[in-house]
Order: C-alpha cells, then structure tokens, then sequence
C-alpha cells in the first residue's frame, strides 16, 4: 500500500484528492494538512512514501516547504499541484529546480466535478505509483562504491552527427537544463526536444533554459527552419516533427492524436528525425514515465544513427530511458552527469564519439 500526505489549504481539493486517492486500491492517504508547516510537521510524523504539495498555502508556502522537506528527507517523492497559468509554470519550475519530484496541474473549476476527478486521478495516480515505486527500488538498493569504467563499443553513425533529438519527461525539466547548460560552446547541429508538459509551461521552460547555457533556446513554431545551435522545444499541446525540403529542414507543429497519451509526442518527434537525417541523427532519451521514445528510438537506430538513455540511478523516473534500454535500442545508457559531458564532446566534434564512461546498467540491482 503506498501511503500519500496530501497537503492544501482549500478544503474541498484536499477532499477531492483524498478520495481520488482512497478509490483506488494501492493507495491511502495517511493524513492531511493546510499549510506548508504542517506538511512538514505530518511529513516527520507520519513517513509518507509520497507528498501531494500545494504551491500557495498560508503560513509557509510549497516552494518554501519544498525546500525544508528536501532538506530534512531528501528522497522523499513531493508532487506540487500548479495552477495552468504563467505565474504557476514559473514557481512550478522554481519548484521542480528545487527538487520536486514532479507536478500536476489543478482542474481549471470550468468542468464538472467528475471532469475535475478525472483530470485530478488521471494526473495524479500514475505519478504517485511510479514515484513510489522507484523510492522503494531505491530504499533496497545497497550502496556500493563506484565501479571503474570499462570501455564501450563505440556509438555507431554513417555520418557526422546533423541533428540531436532528445525526449524527456517526468524530472525532465531539471535534466534538461543540466544537459543543455553543460554544453561548453554553441552547438554546431541543431537540437529539437520534446518535453512533456502543457501549454505555457513550455514557453516558460524555453525562456529558463536560453538563460543557461550558448545555445538559443526558444519554443518551436510552425515552419522554422532548423538552425545549428539553436534549441526547439515542442509547445504544449502539439506536436513536433521535423521535415526536410529542398536543401534546408523545417519545423512543423500539428494537432494529431495523442501517442502514448502525450501531446506532444516523442515517438512522433523521433520518427521524423529519422526520416529528414537517416544514419546522422543522435537521440537521448531522459528520465520519464511510460515508454514515449521508444518506437521512434528505433526507428532512428534503424537508419544507423546512436541512441543513448539515461541510467536508472539518475533518472527520477526510468520509465522511457528504461522501456529504450530493455528493447536493446540504447547504444549507451549512462549517468545524467556524463549524457552532458559526451554530448558537448559529439556535437562540437560534429560526430558520434566514444563516451568518456562505460554503461552504468551495471549498478543496477
């Protein structure tokens, strides 16, 4: 049974979420609190395998508990609950770079109240199982020290590398930005990114990454053509592809279905980066929920172009980075730390090279 701490001070989202929570039946909410203070306070008390955290509250904000909660349990899952505005994707941001593990959006009030049930347990449910569970690999994990690096075969290419694709989700936003923001110079090859996350979020999330690193960050728009050295983050909401014509590739933005109910999708992404740069591409998959990334991950293999996953032990979630790892796509899977170092030394070299440390799927336990 995963136990939840819901924290809110409006009464009738700590309701609506309780019994979200307590209708389905591997989960239980141990307690409730109304403010930040008493989160932390019920958080000490109680040892919840997860925090529901609001980011206004009186007394003590999420932000401002957030913080303490990290301090005092530093594995401890915290999903914040943001409003769809630009002012909750900036402190939902703030939030996540302050190790929130997550975040899900409140109900808008337009809809009913099994319209805000819905959204509330189809948000929310798959985040508290997934978190969960990792937190328990995590707690049975033993600590062992760090094994020397063994080589790895080197990352295969017909050609120098003309385009990076990345895909990330759940704890993407923060592995993102040390990704980006470790790139020593100006890449010479385009990057195109989709992350999931609603509209607004992604315009706030491009604005915070063109802060960090050389490259120009921007959300995409329909009918650019790709840049070397520039960032496209797929907005909210739509999807991404990439389509060659003439001598130069370009941006397409469209409303089709959701895939593996994402909009926008990486699947849909990567298949088209597989299609515009056949056996020139280079694909990261991040950490996330789900298997997006996985198809269009080896659809770009397919055409001799590299893939390289995160490892489980940096990953918040190892859901996509592991779904492309298990299928036997991944050409490396490596920590979050050295995915920046390797791809500042491929992309400014302008091909695929050996990476400076082995696969780390051996620490696995």
């Amino acid at each position: 049974m995963i136990s939840v701490l819901v924290a809110d001070d409006s009464a009738l989202v700590r309701r609506l979420v309780t019994g979200v929570l307590n209708d389905t039946p591997d989960i239980r909410v141990v307690g409730t609190a109304v403010n930040g203070k008493q989160a932390i306070e019920k958080a000490d008390e109680l040892k919840p395998d997860i925090i529901t955290l609001d980011i206004e509250m009186p007394i003590m904000d999420g932000l401002t508990a957030l913080r303490e909660l990290r301090r005092r349990h530093p594995s401890l899952p915290v999903i914040m609950f943001s409003t769809l505005t630009e002012r909750g994707a900036a402190v939902t941001l703030d939030a996540l770079a302050s190790g929130a593990s997550d975040y899900i959006t409140k109900p808008s009030g337009a809809g009913s109240l099994a319209q805000s049930l819905d959204s509330v347990g189809a948000q929310l449910i798959p985040r508290v199982r997934a978190l969960a569970a990792r937190g328990r690999r995590a707690a049975r994990r033993p600590v062992v020290p760090a094994k020397p690096a063994t080589p790895l075969t080197s990352l295969r290419s017909r050609g120098p590398v003309q385009v990076l694709a990345i895909g990330s989700s759940t704890g993407g936003p923060d592995a993102l930005s040390k990704v980006l923001g470790s790139l020593p110079e100006r890449p010479r090859v385009p990057i195109v990114i989709v992350q999931h996350m609603p509209t607004v979020f992604t315009a706030m999330l491009a604005r915070r990454l063109d802060q960090l690193g050389p490259s120009t960050v921007v959300e995409a728009t329909d009918n650019q053509p790709l840049q070397p050295g520039t960032v496209y983050i797929a907005p909210g909401g739509r999807h991404l592809e990439v389509q060659r014509r003439g001598m130069g590739v370009f941006t397409r933005l469209h409303d089709g279905e959701p895939e593996n109910f994402s909009r926008p999708s990486v699947d849909v992404l990567f298949r088209s980066v597989a299609a515009a740069y056949p056996g020139t591409a280079l694909a990261v998959i991040l950490t996330g929920m789900g298997h997006d990334g996985r198809d269009g991950s080896a659809a770009i293999s397919a055409t001799g172009s590299a893939v390289v996953a995160q490892d489980e032990p940096t990953s918040v979630v190892w859901g996509m980075p592991g779904a492309v790892t298990e299928a036997g796509i991944a050409n490396a899977v490596l920590p979050l730390e050295e995915i920046g170092r390797y791809l500042g030394q491929a992309l400014l070299a302008g091909k695929a090279q050996r990476p400076a440390l082995a696969t780390m799927e051996g620490r696995r336990t």
